[in-house]
């Protein structure tokens, strides 16, 4: 092996050596911590009218059933007549009814089982205008602009889309906010995807021809 040739070796090798450190240094740059979201307090569901309530009441099934809330608000159970139940969560209703049921049942123990939710007027999300099947909505949490849509059947050829706002009460006062139906449903922009609140009004205008 001549001198060339052992220079040659020593130069490949000296560079592999800083290819190697370069390739790590820029695996360590790139590397990311992962970053944990804060956590988002579930605000407690709230019963509303139309929703149904199955009521168990421990050792006694004779006064044990499910009844649905009235338009008023109010239940009617075995024992217990026109218990407002509208704005209340399960647990509170719960101990409502086992207050009520004291005069009757020594120490009861009653639970309350939600189901059918629709939820009280002022949470509900309420679509109107050009929407496939205009309704109003039970708010579930996380929801989106895109999920209200899929729910109304997407809009109507008629529909001005990118004319469409959100109605929101914001510190008792209410705002009207620009949204983006055309370029979220037609051009797929997920940048048009907003988050829904409780009470929010989806208001999707005709177009001008």
């Amino acid at each position: 092996m001549n001198i060339l040739q052992v220079k040659s070796i020593k130069w490949l090798a000296l560079a592999a050596v800083a290819l190697s450190a370069l390739t790590l240094g820029g695996c360590a740059s790139t590397r990311t911590t992962p970053v944990e979201l804060p956590k988002v307090a579930t605000p407690d569901y709230l019963i509303g009218p139309g929703d149904n309530v199955n009521i168990i009441v421990w050792r006694n099934p004779e006064v044990s059933m499910s009844v649905p809330v009235r338009p008023d608000g109010k239940i009617t159970t075995p024992l217990v007549e026109d218990l407002p139940a509208s704005g209340k969560t399960s647990t509170q209703l719960a101990r409502d009814i086992e207050k009520a049921l004291a005069k009757f049942i020594q120490q009861p123990v009653v639970t309350v089982i939600v189901t059918g939710f629709v939820g009280t007027y002022d949470e509900q999300i309420r679509v109107i205008g050009q929407a496939a099947k205009p309704q109003a909505l039970s708010y579930r949490s996380d929801m989106s602009l895109m999920d209200v849509l899929i729910a109304v059947g997407g809009v109507t050829e008629f529909a001005s889309g990118n004319r469409a706002s959100i109605l929101r009460k914001v510190d008792g006062k209410m705002q009207k906010m620009p949204v983006r139906l055309d370029d979220l449903i037609k051009q797929g922009d997920i940048s048009a995807n907003v988050n829904m609140r409780p009470g929010d009004v989806l208001v999707i205008p005709e177009s001008f021809f």
